[in-house]
């Protein structure tokens, strides 16, 4: 079996990318992402706490929370996760 780091072999024009501004990046096969497709992600169990977590008292619509909660253990995790996924897509 071959070792040999495969990285360096790389054909992407570093350089080129790293000067490029954003109205020059093409997002035409990139669909924009709607509530309805936000509501249908997948979130991903057993990821690191990457911080400490605060209790907060939070309004949610009962059918929201119900939903959260049929999901099983864990729907308050589910639920951040969610959060932090659309608060780093806003970024």
């Amino acid at each position: 079996m071959n070792n040999k780091s495969t990285s360096s072999n790389s054909q992407t024009d570093w350089e080129r990318l790293d000067t490029m501004t954003d109205e020059e990046i093409d997002f035409s096969d990139c669909p924009e992402i709607t509530p309805e497709m936000f509501a249908k992600a997948v979130v991903r169990r057993g990821l690191a706490n990457s911080q400490t977590k605060t209790p907060v008292t939070l309004s949610i619509d009962s059918d929201v929370l119900e939903w959260f909660k049929s999901q099983g253990q864990g729907y308050q995790t589910q639920i951040n996760h969610l959060l932090r996924s659309y608060m780093e897509a806003q970024q």
